[in-house]
């Protein structure tokens, strides 16, 4: 079963502390603990949260961080949804940088009311009020790719982890065109969340890897836009860059609906046999 905070390594999101207000320093050390749970699925926790403290803020990484792995799997003309998008700046900065159609969704009615105020004049940037759990307004088959920066993480971190986490990319697999993207940038190394992704066989899954503080490119350790080699378990990733690695994992997910037929095909005979 997957539940509680101990499935988040004890690692900071990247950024500099002295840039963090206290409201930040207390969530961060909320999602780290190891044995709290929050209602990190209440409107009303996020609602309070985006009250006290409305200005941007970016969990893990900065797009521009992240623009280069974006370039590999994305195009500017692709239908995006960025989910749990908070009062981040991401949305802004793909538009910014040529994607001509992102959604945003976050089941904040606060932030969401702050982000349309703020972006009105930008037609291409949406907004709207959300739960990932059930995205029934938008259409099956009608995203090319879902971004996601610490909302699958903050489910994980709630109560109901396991069942929410597990509607949560239901729905993102059913909103996904065939072979459109999830991606999946979190704390969460492959023994803590591979078997989570695979459960639904919905997709294919590509491992990247990308230093959690910024560096000089000479220093960097790690390629980001090439995926690392993975194991059927995930293993390999701990032998290839080895235990405590100071990395934020970003999984991309492509939809491959061959899988999903055939895992029907393989459910039918279960389903005879149980009712035999």
């Amino acid at each position: 079963m997957y539940c509680g905070c101990f499935c988040f390594p004890k690692q900071r999101p990247f950024i500099s502390t002295a840039t963090l207000t206290e409201f930040e320093l207390e969530t961060e050390r909320e999602m780290s603990s190891s044995t709290a749970t929050h209602a990190y699925g209440e409107p009303s926790y996020w609602d309070q949260r985006y009250s006290e403290d409305p200005g941007p803020f970016d969990w893990y990484q900065k797009y521009k961080t992240l623009a280069p792995l974006f370039d590999v799997y994305i195009r500017r003309s692709h239908h995006l949804l960025v989910v749990g998008c908070g009062n981040s700046t991401l949305g802004e900065e793909l538009v910014s940088d040529g994607y001509l159609d992102v959604v945003n969704i976050d089941i904040s009615s606060v932030v969401v009311e702050a982000m349309q105020k703020k972006h009105e004049d930008k037609p291409e940037l949406k907004y709207i009020k959300m739960d990932v759990r059930d995205m029934s307004a938008f259409e099956s088959s009608s995203f090319d790719a879902v971004i996601d920066k610490g909302t699958l993480d903050s489910l994980m971190c709630g109560q109901n982890a396991h069942h929410n986490t597990s509607k949560m990319l239901e729905e993102v697999g059913r909103i996904l065109k065939d072979n459109g993207v999830y991606i999946l940038i979190t704390y969460g190394e492959p023994s803590y969340r591979l078997h989570l992704l695979k459960e639904l066989q919905l997709w294919t899954i590509n491992l990247h890897v990308i230093d959690r503080m910024e560096k000089n490119p000479e220093q960097r350790a790690w390629e980001l836009t090439k995926p690392l080699p993975l194991s059927k378990d995930g293993n390999s990733i701990a032998d290839i860059i080895g235990s405590n690695a100071e990395v934020h994992y970003i999984y991309v997910c492509i939809k491959d609906e061959t899988l999903i037929r055939q895992a029907n095909v393989n459910a039918k005979p279960e389903a005879e046999e149980s009712r035999s």
